[in-house]
């Protein structure tokens, strides 16, 4: 799905925007990039910026029109700052944009077209597009970079296609938060009632209190990890309780 959603950038003055767009792009799984009569490409500098996206911009497509662009597109975005008088559908918000934009990517390529720093994209070129989209900022300052419009709008893309069930993204956890087995949590219950009767906390079977406790470690919901800490401090405790 995201191999069919392809970021168009139209006649980019300053290479570092490529590079820094690519890097953009890669972080939110989008490899596929398309440039636009593009002033100066390839440029060390759009390598430099690219830091780890070099392999997006060795794959890029170079065109001489927007119309080459995107012609086998089923969907066309035009990311501007300005509306412009043409009827086209408009997305206030990016989000509305990213869920339609992925349910067309799911059998067809769709572009997200970003124009020149300074001016955008001609009204030529928001003709060659299907929609409109606009990124809500500080009316007094509502000024983005390049790049910073390619990640917003990758980013919604993104967070559009991992909510899907298809998707089967997961979520980076450390591996200190896996929780432990309920297997292991027994062990760690019987121990602690072990040691509660074995130091004359309790001086015989006490079911609310254990019940309170093993209510408090489910509530608190320790990992394997922390876990295997108190099982720890338990045995050491354990040790030195006379015989």
């Amino acid at each position: 799905m995201l191999s069919n959603i392809r970021i168009v950038l139209v006649q980019t003055f300053h290479p570092g925007n490529i590079g820094a767009a690519a890097r953009a792009m890669k972080t939110m799984g989008l490899t596929n990039l398309v440039l636009v009569n593009p002033r100066c490409f390839p440029d060390e500098e759009a390598t430099r910026l690219a830091a780890g996206a070099t392999d997006v911009l060795e794959k890029a497509l170079v065109v001489t029109s927007l119309e080459d662009a995107v012609q086998d597109c089923v969907q066309v975005v035009g990311a501007s700052a300005r509306l412009r008088s043409l009827p086209l559908p408009h997305f206030d918000e990016p989000d509305d944009m990213a869920e339609q934009v992925i349910s067309n990517a799911t059998n067809a390529p769709v572009a997200l077209v970003f124009g020149r720093e300074r001016s955008g994209l001609t009204n030529d070129e928001i003709r060659c597009c299907t929609h409109q989209v606009s990124i809500p900022a500080n009316p007094e300052y509502g000024i983005l970079n390049l790049s910073q419009a390619v990640q917003i709008l990758a980013y919604e893309t993104h967070r559009a296609w991992r909510k899907r069930d298809a998707s089967d993204f997961s979520y980076q956890r450390p591996l200190e938060a896996t929780p432990p087995s309920r297997e292991q949590f027994v062990h760690f219950q019987d121990h602690l009632g072990r040691l509660m009767q074995q130091s004359g906390f309790l001086t015989q079977p006490h079911a609310r209190t254990e019940e309170q406790l093993q209510t408090l470690f489910s509530r608190a919901q320790p990992s394997r990890k922390e876990l295997s800490l108190l099982r720890g401090l338990l045995s050491a405790f354990e040790a030195h309780l006379p015989k």
